[in-house]
């Protein structure tokens, strides 16, 4: 294998000199195999940080899995169900799951001077996790919650305020329907009309429209009270995971624990439209990533070919020397794969720039009403890097096994003929 590096290197390496008929098409062999690298590379993590950034607001909206009574109830009002539960301890010890709370849910129609806002108000307790929330809290603060007592606060979203028109401090009331059974009719069931008073404490903006405009936070006790539910009674549990891989996994899980009389619902089944549009950019990226490489082996190709028709006459001399035919071809295969190598190390270092400054930077903006972020999402891993870095060096060299079949044909009396 010494000779044969050593012939490879004199082809194409550093002491070797191509000719100018095909200098032009081994650099655009490099360059194609660097750009096609370099658009994989921003293709998988504009992807995946698009994926990533959707994901993680569908979940501090929804957690990954919440767990209600079963029963055939469809709206976003779920039937009451204990909070001491025999189970949540067992629950919290599950490796993975990171953290449980309580919550209930009741829909409203938020009143000012001159506007109605329909919303679905979510209650939570003093052991809710704010992290989301936070994050994207644009101005005033969370409340914190006090399970003996009922607070007023309020924390809504940018896009209602400014509907409404309301601020951190306003006044705003806020209409309810109730169900109630009135023993006066027999036990059956009587709807009436509740308002209630609450004061703006925060204001989030988290750029996911469809949840912005719907989901105000209130204090569990007052969802409770609505209710006329006791302290006890809440509408259900939600449960955050550390590995959202595993949320199918720990779904079924989660149902072998709960019992019968309890469902546990993973968040790809409560926003299967979301995920669903979210799996579809993979296709996306492997048409992508599938063009990219045959682009960059349809350039190897050619610049191998070259390179074996401008020295088809040293071809002759190593037959006649008694070179055989396979090591010839790894002559070529040989500087193949050191073009290849070379188009990566440019590409990876373009790719890897550009992903770092927009990661840093973020100077590429989108349209947030249309993509609900305002900057390309980038999310950079070596793993993905390395698969795709093996990947486009296998497939190219593969590809590169053909036109070195070239070399077999070439007869050392026809070209040591006219040298």
């Amino acid at each position: 294998m010494n000779v044969l590096f050593f012939i490879a290197k004199r082809v194409i390496g550093k002491r070797g000199k191509v000719s100018k008929m095909s200098r032009p098409t081994v650099n655009i062999a490099i360059a194609g195999v660097a750009i096609g690298i370099s658009v994989m590379t921003m293709t998988v993590a504009i992807v995946v940080g698009f994926q990533n950034t959707i994901r993680d607001k569908v979940e501090g909206f929804n957690a990954d899995i919440q767990i209600n009574k079963l029963d055939d109830n469809n709206s976003m009002e779920p039937a009451p169900i204990d909070r001491s539960q025999p189970f949540l301890n067992a629950l919290r010890l599950l490796p993975d799951v990171k953290h449980v709370q309580v919550y209930a849910t009741k829909n409203g129609i938020i009143k000012t001077k001159s506007e109605n806002e329909g919303v679905l108000l979510k209650g939570v307790g003093s052991d809710y996790d704010w992290s989301f929330i936070q994050k994207n809290l644009e101005k005033g603060t969370v409340f914190h919650p006090v399970d003996t007592v009922a607070g007023n606060s309020i924390v809504i979203s940018k896009a209602i305020a400014t509907e409404l028109g309301a601020d951190t401090g306003s006044k705003l009331l806020i209409f309810f329907v109730t169900r109630t059974r009135n023993s006066d009719t027999g036990g059956n069931y009587s709807y009436e009309q509740r308002v209630k008073t609450f004061y703006v404490k925060g204001i989030y903006h988290t750029g996911l429209e469809e949840f912005d405009r719907s989901s105000v936070f209130v204090d569990l006790g007052q969802i409770q009270s609505l209710n006329f539910w006791n302290s006890r009674l809440v509408g259900g549990f939600e449960v955050e995971c550390n590995d959202f891989k595993k949320v199918e996994q720990n779904e079924k899980t989660i149902n072998k624990l709960i019992g019968n009389d309890l469902e546990a619902t993973s968040i790809l089944k409560t926003n299967s439209a979301i995920f669903s549009w979210l799996h579809l950019q993979n296709i996306n990226a492997a048409v992508i990533i599938t063009l990219m490489i045959i682009v960059s082996a349809i350039a190897m190709i050619s610049a191998l070919i070259v390179l074996i028709l401008e020295n088809a006459s040293m071809i002759g001399l190593l037959k006649a020397l008694g070179m055989t035919n396979w090591d010839i071809q790894k002559i070529f295969i040989i500087d193949g794969s050191y073009l290849i190598i070379l188009g990566l190390l440019f590409g990876n270092a373009f790719g890897l720039s550009v992903c770092w400054l927009q990661s840093h930077y973020g100077f590429i903006k989108l349209s947030q009403e249309t993509y609900y972020i305002s900057q390309v999402p980038i999310y950079l891993s070596w793993k993905y890097s390395a698969v795709l870095n093996l990947g486009a060096f296998l497939s190219c060299m593969i590809m590169l096994i053909l036109p070195s079949f070239i070399t077999s044909r070439i007869k050392p009396a026809v070209t040591l003929k006219y040298e």
